[in-house]
């Protein structure tokens, strides 16, 4: 019988091939690839959301075999994180500027020109208290009483900050006061905060870790700790401000990205949304029962007067008025 003998550079070559092969083959067979893989970059707050929202997505038809990464903190700290080149598909901020500042290296000009303003989520500003309010808590007014210790977010890292400030200020001027009158309640309120966190969960966790008497913070974040089982109450003022957060794709996103944005506005995303405590943007979801809520059967009742940045003349005006380097909260902030 004869036998052939490969060569030692022939068998090498085969081996080759058949490696080749076996690793193309699980390629198609296996993990997705890079064009499936969405980044998101977000801010804090509605992490749990975006957790379900991944998760429900992938369900989908446009979302199978989509694989995620995420990465959540600051709303003005992520913003310039991906400003400086960390990856990004899906970006969500606290507030429009957070979005703006990427434009146009990052996000191209028009990401805010559909019917939402580029906005995927609502909420408004509440006062958060230890189970039972035992401070008695029933409005602004009471937070600036001698004793009652504040907890923010700090407005030179966090968006979160920014509303819960705008809030406090606008109650003066929803009841009658005027800007020195809200500039003056401002200065007592910031004499009265014991913490100012980089970001609103970081200001969370540290009142449920026991700092201060009452926590600023977003209506969803006190429904998101009830529904996370923590003994907190909350109250909806009668004047508050409507918190509204941007989301966009960025310009080297691919399809999965821009098909999980999509996905986030319709009624089946904002729907998700409302489970945990966010104010859909769309008019047309049926919210349904909110665990964690006041009402959970009504869990986003109408405050009497909501004051929006719009009211204000927008993030440009309001940045400058209040947290630029001259503005009323800069200045109160480095005073205090």
């Amino acid at each position: 019988m004869t036998r052939t003998h490969q060569r030692p550079a022939a068998r090498a070559a085969v081996v080759a091939a058949t490696a080749a092969l076996a690793l193309g083959l699980a390629a198609c067979s296996g993990s997705s690839s890079a064009a499936d893989k969405v980044a998101v970059v977000g801010y804090s707050v509605p992490q749990p959301a975006y957790d379900a929202l991944e998760a429900a997505f992938q369900k989908t038809d446009a979302g199978k075999g989509v694989t995620f990464t995420s990465s959540f903190g600051a709303s003005g700290s992520q913003s310039k994180a991906v400003a400086a080149g960390q990856k990004a598909d899906y970006v969500a901020f606290s507030v429009g500027p957070d979005v703006q500042n990427l434009v146009p290296a990052k996000v191209d000009a028009g990401w805010d020109a559909d019917a939402t303003k580029g906005n995927v989520s609502d909420s408004v500003v509440v006062i958060v208290t230890r189970k039972g309010n035992p401070v008695h808590i029933a409005g602004w007014d009471d937070l600036v009483k001698p004793g009652v210790k504040i907890v923010t977010a700090d407005p030179a890292s966090s968006g979160s900050a920014k509303w819960n400030i705008l809030a406090a200020y606008e109650h003066e001027v929803a009841t009658g006061g005027s800007e020195a009158d809200a500039k003056a309640y401002l200065t007592k309120f910031f004499g009265n905060t014991v913490s100012r966190a980089s970001s609103g969960a970081v200001a969370l966790t540290q009142f449920l870790g026991g700092t201060g008497d009452v926590l600023i913070s977003y209506e969803n974040e006190a429904i998101a700790a009830r529904q996370a089982g923590n003994d907190v109450d909350y109250v909806v003022p009668d004047d508050t401000f409507l918190i509204e957060n941007p989301a966009a794709v960025t310009k080297t996103a691919g399809e999965p990205a821009k098909n999980f944005l999509a996905f986030v506005k319709s009624d089946d995303g904002q729907k998700i949304f409302a489970s945990k405590g966010f104010r859909p943007v769309s008019t047309t979801v049926e919210v349904g029962t909110v665990e964690g809520a006041n009402d959970p059967a009504k869990p986003f009742p109408t405050p009497e007067h909501v004051t929006t940045i719009a009211d204000l003349g927008g993030w440009d005006a309001v940045n400058k008025k209040f947290f630029g380097d001259a503005g009323l909260v800069t200045a109160i902030e480095g005073a205090s």
